[in-house]
């Protein structure tokens, strides 16, 4: 099993996005910042303020055409990023068309992940449905422990395919073999990468809110409510953006670590 170093992946990642910054930042900002800033601007208040215990709200179907594309672009720009990362001296221009090019199977793998956690939960569905004409309490406490298993599984699998982006624009696989790939790197490191995960998403949240709130704040003294909102989401876009690009650099040097091995 490789030796997967969280701090060696650290400082690799420092020094290579102080050398190479110039190619990086300006690649997130357009194809990763601008996307989402645009999906979040385009949300319907009565979905940003939805929750479980209200009816689904009636969604233009634009939104979700935007929505999915917005992801597209994002992992189009991520991809390009990886390639920058993974591959010393390749132009800005050629990473793009690397990553166009490598965009088919990434999403490939997604529809494949999304079908089998999908027939995984229909089938969970059938069984507590025929349970529920036999004895209702028991379906009742089958679909709660449904509901912690597939939270379980989406989790237990977005961990183990961590390392797919670079897989993907590193090698010239298919959908399967890439996924194949990709979970076999992280075998044994399961917690590791959960632990990176976390701590990642729990900085990247806290940082992003308070420049969201600092210059929301601005924004609002300046041009009213309107500023505000869209001053603070842009200052929290760039602040999320920046993190992503450390992160995904080091999710590169972790994956040639485990590569090399």
């Amino acid at each position: 099993m490789a030796v997967m170093s969280i701090g060696k992946a650290w400082e690799e990642t420092v020094a290579f996005v102080a050398r190479e910054r110039s190619l990086l930042f300006p690649v997130a900002l357009l194809f990763v910042a601008l996307p989402g800033l645009i999906v979040q601007e385009m949300t319907p208040p009565e979905l940003a303020g939805w929750t479980m215990k209200e009816a689904f709200p009636d969604v233009p179907f634009s939104f979700w055409v935007a929505m999915l594309l917005g992801v597209i672009l994002i992992w189009f720009g991520s991809l390009t990023l990886f390639a920058l990362a993974l591959r010393p001296g390749i132009s800005v221009r050629e990473a793009l068309r690397l990553s166009l090019a490598r965009l088919p199977v990434l999403l490939g793998t997604a529809l494949t992940v999304v079908g089998l956690l999908g027939a995984a939960i229909v089938a969970a569905a059938i069984v507590i449905v025929l349970l529920t004409l036999v004895a209702k309490p028991l379906a009742a406490a089958l679909a709660m422990l449904l509901g912690v298993a597939v939270g379980g599984m989406m989790l237990f699998a977005s961990v183990r395919l961590l390392l797919l982006n670079p897989v993907v624009i590193d090698g010239n696989a298919g959908v399967m073999d890439s996924l194949r790939h990709s979970w076999a790197l992280t075998r044994g490191h399961f917690w590791r990468l959960l632990g990176f995960i976390l701590i990642l998403a729990l900085l990247s949240a806290i940082v992003g809110s308070a420049a969201q709130a600092i210059f929301g704040v601005i924004g609002g003294l300046v041009g009213g409510p309107d500023s505000a909102r869209l001053t603070g989401g842009i200052a929290g876009a760039a602040v999320s953006t920046l993190l992503q690009v450390y992160m995904l650099v080091m999710l590169a040097r972790l994956y040639r670590q485990a590569e090399g091995a």
